[in-house]
């Protein structure tokens, strides 16, 4: 691998992915930019090109299609240079569960979960036997809160989570860094799919903000970065809350409260 590894971003085309773009450019890493929108990926890239003097390949790609996300799949395993996988790829859709069409859902589904890990899947072998390397995971503070009734949007992003933990915890021994990124209210296009104006919220954050947060998380080499969070020790406190019913998973036995009927 190189000395300055080169990213591939997905959903690199507007918003989280473009900003990931710009600011690992601006830090002189060569870029792989994937997304459905060749034309937007260009525009990104010439000004990239232009302005940082990197070198930006497109890939053209819709990661719900089975021979697009392999040829990703195929550039992740094959080019060496690539050390860094953005994981950025995500759609979210209106409504509630029960107005939700099926084929909506498994596209979402599709998109949110079983491309992120083919991606990751395709890369962690090369970069575990490099000893180096990360993975970076766009989750969302939705798959902590199903409160916020985006019911299966909000699972996907439960899975990023718990594949990235997952994941540090296997890779982080062999030199990889795994890091899952937890956006709250971002200004991105995603609120178009779901028919809401994101000018009408309140306590949006701007996409710049962060990308430069969840870069401070990068180079501390967090596990979990959720940019909006003001205090560290509330997430370390979910995290020991989760780590004490440990001792408790091995019970042969049923807990005493479900021995007898109501």
């Amino acid at each position: 691998m190189s000395q300055i590894p080169a990213v591939l971003i997905t959903g690199a085309s507007t918003g989280i992915g473009a900003i990931y773009a710009d600011r690992f450019a601006r830090r002189g890493h060569d870029l792989v930019l994937v997304a459905r929108d060749a034309a937007r990926m260009e525009a990104v890239a010439s000004r990239l090109r232009q302005e940082t003097g990197v070198t930006i390949d497109i890939l053209q790609a819709d990661l719900t299609q089975t021979t697009d996300l392999a040829k990703v799949e195929t550039r992740l395993r094959d080019d060496a240079r690539i050390g860094i996988l953005v994981n950025n790829a995500g759609t979210a859709i209106g409504g509630t569960f029960v107005e939700q069409s099926t084929d909506d859902l498994t596209r979402l589904v599709a998109l949110n979960t079983t491309a992120l890990v083919r991606l990751a899947s395709a890369i962690a072998p090369r970069l575990a036997n490099a000893g180096e390397g990360a993975i970076v995971n766009i989750g969302s503070v939705v798959g902590l809160a199903p409160e916020f009734g985006m019911t299966v949007y909000g699972a996907t992003k439960a899975f990023a989570l718990f594949l990235s933990q997952g994941l540090g915890l296997e890779l982080g021994p062999k030199g990889v860094y795994v890091q899952a990124v937890l956006p709250a209210t971002t200004r991105t296009e995603i609120w178009e799919h779901v028919g809401a104006d994101v000018n009408a919220m309140n306590n949006v954050m701007e996409v710049g903000d962060l990308v430069d947060a969840a870069l401070v998380g990068f180079d501390r080499r967090e596990p979990v970065t959720i940019p909006p969070l003001p205090e560290a020790g509330q997430w370390e406190a979910f995290e020991a809350a989760r780590k004490t019913m440990f001792a408790n998973f091995g019970n042969a036995l049923p807990a005493e409260r479900y021995r007898t009927r109501a």
